[in-house]
C-alpha cells in the first residue's frame, strides 16, 4: 500500500525532478499556458498556486523563497509584479489542468495547464525563433 507517498517519481531523481518543475513553473508563469503530460499537468499545479501564493504576499522572504525554487529573476518578477495582485482577491485554484488528447508518438495523455484569467497575449511570448527573427526585421 501506498499510503502517505504523495506524488509521482517520473522515474526521475528527486533532484531532476526539482529542476524539472522548476523549469515547468518557469515557463508556465511567462506563458500562462503549457501543453504536457497529464501526469505532469496534474503534479505541476500544486507547484505553480503554492508559487502564486508567495507572489500575493509579496514580501522579502517570500520573494527570496519563490526565487530559491523558480531559479529565474525574470520570472519572480513577474510573479510578484503581476500575478500576485491578479490573484490578490482569489484565495486558491489559480490553475486549471484540461485533457488535450493523446500524443502522436507514444500516446501518452496531453494536458493543457493554465492559469484562471489568464493574458492570453503571453503565450508563446519570448520563445522560439521566430521572435528573433522578427526582432531582426524591425531593427532593418
Amino acid at each position: 500500500m501506498r499510503h502517505g507517498f504523495r506524488g509521482r517519481r517520473f522515474n526521475r531523481s528527486a533532484e531532476h525532478r526539482k529542476a524539472m518543475f522548476a523549469n515547468m513553473s518557469a515557463a508556465l508563469i511567462k506563458h500562462e499556458q503549457i501543453v504536457t503530460t497529464l501526469p505532469k499537468a496534474k503534479d505541476l499545479r500544486p507547484v505553480v498556486e503554492k508559487l502564486i501564493t508567495l507572489g500575493k504576499r509579496g514580501d522579502l522572504h517570500a520573494r527570496r523563497n519563490a526565487m530559491s525554487q523558480l531559479r529565474d529573476e525574470d520570472m519572480v518578477k513577474k510573479l510578484f509584479a503581476v500575478l500576485g495582485p491578479r490573484y490578490k482577491d482569489r484565495s486558491g485554484g489559480y490553475c486549471r489542468v484540461m485533457k488535450a488528447g493523446f500524443r502522436q508518438g507514444d500516446n501518452a495523455p496531453l494536458a493543457v495547464i493554465e492559469f484562471v484569467d489568464r493574458d492570453v497575449d503571453a503565450k508563446g511570448k519570448d520563445s522560439g525563433p521566430s521572435q528573433k527573427v522578427e526582432t531582426d526585421e524591425a531593427a532593418a
